[in-house]
Order: structure tokens, then sequence, then C-alpha cells
């Protein structure tokens, strides 16, 4: 969430994929380019930072400079779902720093977002041919509803390593290895301002409420914490030993 979450990366990664031994890490950049959308510049940031691969969302037009870079940068992806013509890729078999390979694949939620695509039909296309490249793939599942994020997870369980949900900004305390071995948590959380309304300063928000009236949103700014989770895959079955829930706080300088 805009220069604060990026700050919480770059400070909060090195160390946690030292700990846990991370050899992949993926981030939803959603909201990394002043609270909405993704840039070439903040995607760079991010990477440097040591991210591997970035999601996005229903936001990801937002900076339309985007969509070039997304069609020759293979490490940004965008929802599957989109429509064909749209730029970039839903997913990708990318290669771990163990000289593996794991397949990632983005979709958006459809309840109380844009009417795109079907997210269950599509995942079954695009699974079918990551699965022919690797047996490590992961899930982003950028959606509103959480019944949808669960049915999602429901469905893939057993056909993927992990569905991971994004968008909400709070993460959910439902992390589990399903009964297929796929690992599952309904939100990730956010990666940002702690001090804040899903990382925006709260005053315009709580205004907002009692008015009724646009006001000008802003990034807040302060201590911020880093939110994700620690999956541990087979790679030789692709299934997940374990999921972890993960709260970095970072002091603000």
């Amino acid at each position: 969430m805009g220069a604060p979450g990026r700050a919480a990366v770059r400070t909060a990664l090195p160390d946690l994929v030292q700990r846990h031994e991370i050899g992949f890490t993926i981030a939803n950049g959603e909201n990394a380019a002043g609270g909405l959308g993704l840039t070439p510049d903040t995607a760079e940031e991010l990477f440097d930072a040591g991210v591997d691969v970035l999601t996005t969302g229903n936001h990801v037009w937002r900076h339309r400079e985007i969509a070039d870079f997304m069609e020759a940068e293979r490490r940004v992806l965008r929802p599957a779902n989109f429509p064909p013509a749209t730029p970039g890729r839903g997913g990708d078999v990318f290669s771990t720093a163990s000289n593996g390979t794991v397949g990632v694949l983005c979709l958006v939620g459809r309840i109380f977002m844009e009417p795109l695509d079907c997210p269950f039909r599509t995942a079954d296309r695009e699974i079918a041919a990551l699965r022919g490249k690797t047996k490590l793939i992961v899930v982003d599942v950028h959606a509103e509803a959480t019944s949808e994020k669960i049915a999602l997870g429901r469905y893939l369980d057993g056909r993927v390593s992990a569905v991971l949900g994004t968008h909400t900004h709070v993460q959910t305390a439902d992390e589990k290895t399903l009964a297929g071995g796929t690992a599952y948590i309904t939100d990730v959380g956010m990666t940002g301002p702690v001090e804040s309304v899903l990382g925006i300063t709260p005053g315009p928000v709580i205004d907002r409420f009692l008015t009724g009236m646009p006001t000008r949103f802003q990034v807040a700014k302060g201590s911020a914490a880093l939110n994700a989770a620690v999956v541990n895959i087979d790679t030789e079955t692709g299934t997940a030993r374990s999921i972890t829930r993960v709260i970095e706080p970072i002091e603000a300088k």
C-alpha cells in the first residue's frame, strides 16, 4: 500500500526470506503506486527488494503505462479472467531459488466487483496449462466476497499448491491445509500503514461515511506492517505441508 508498504517490503522481506528459507516470493502490487495501481517504477522497486513475481487485481489499469510494461515484463501478472485482448498475461511458470519451477496464476472475483469471466472456469483452463509445466502452482484470488474465495479454494483443492486471497486489506485467521493438500487463506492482509483505514488516512474516510460527500483519500503515514503467508510445499508432489500467517511490524523512521 503506497510508499509505506514498499518501504516495509524493503525493510522486512530480506530477514523473512532468510528466517523461513523462502525460495520464491509473490506480492500483490495492486496498491503499490500511491495507494491505487502499479507503475513500472514501483514494480522495479519491489523486484529490487526481493519480490519475484507481482500479481494485481481490479485496480491494475489505474496507471495506463503499466500496460506496455506488462507486455514486456512477464513477472507482472494481471487477472487471467480479463478479456482475451487485455494486455499482459494472467499466469506463467517461473524459476525458484533452488532451480525448481512454480506456476503463478492471478484471478479476480466477480461478487461485488466488475462482471468479468468466471474465475472458476478460467482457473480450470489456466491450471490445466500450468500443470503441464510444473507441479507447484500458487493462485492469487483477488476478490471481495469471502464466500467466493473459500469456494474457489475448495474447488481447486488438490489441483494447486496454494490458494491465497487478496483485496480486502485485512488478514484473516483461517489459514489451513485443505484435505487435498492445498494451502488456503481467505486474505493474506495488507503491507502498509497501521494507523489507517485499509491504508488510507482515517479522517477523510470517516468524513465520507458521515456526510456521503466525496473526499480526497491519501495513503497514511507512520508505522507500517508487512502481512504475508509462508507456504511450505513438497517440491516432488506439489502439495502443501503447511501455511503460516506472518505479521512483521515496521517502526516509522
